[in-house]
């Protein structure tokens, strides 16, 4: 695995010189964001294959025989309709991870933005009685 992610930002790397070679020369912060953004970019687009491929599959799964019998009704109970996302959902679930961390909701903001909330809601109650 570590040889294909040293590839990719590689080619991301000559990618960003090819666009951005006169623009940001030298500036780390902006190679850095650029490869976050890519990232990003990278688990949104294996999501949305994730969803399509999943639909079809289950879509293709409950209309076995709609041509002859109409909706094949147990497919909406038979494992193999659901194991292919299951399993490709983990795969897609380390992948957000690797992505935005093991904090994606619980971040460092979360808490502070919770304290401030409850904060201004305890004010207003106070407010609303004087």
């Amino acid at each position: 695995m570590g040889r294909f992610r040293r590839q990719f930002y590689d080619e991301l790397e000559s990618e960003y010189k090819k666009h951005y070679q006169n623009e940001f020369n030298g500036d780390e912060s902006y190679k850095a964001a650029y490869r976050k953004v890519k990232k990003i970019k990278g688990f949104y687009s294996h999501l949305r294959i994730y969803v399509i491929v999943n639909l079809i599959i289950i879509v293709a799964n409950l209309n076995k025989d709609i041509f002859s019998e109409g909706i094949y009704a147990s497919s909406l109970t038979d494992w193999h309709t659901y194991s292919t996302a299951f399993f490709w959902g983990i795969g897609l679930l380390a992948h957000a991870i690797s992505v935005f961390g093991r904090d994606f909701f619980f971040n460092e903001d979360w808490e502070q933005k919770k304290i401030q909330k409850y904060m201004e809601k305890e004010a207003a109650n106070a407010k609303k009685w004087e």
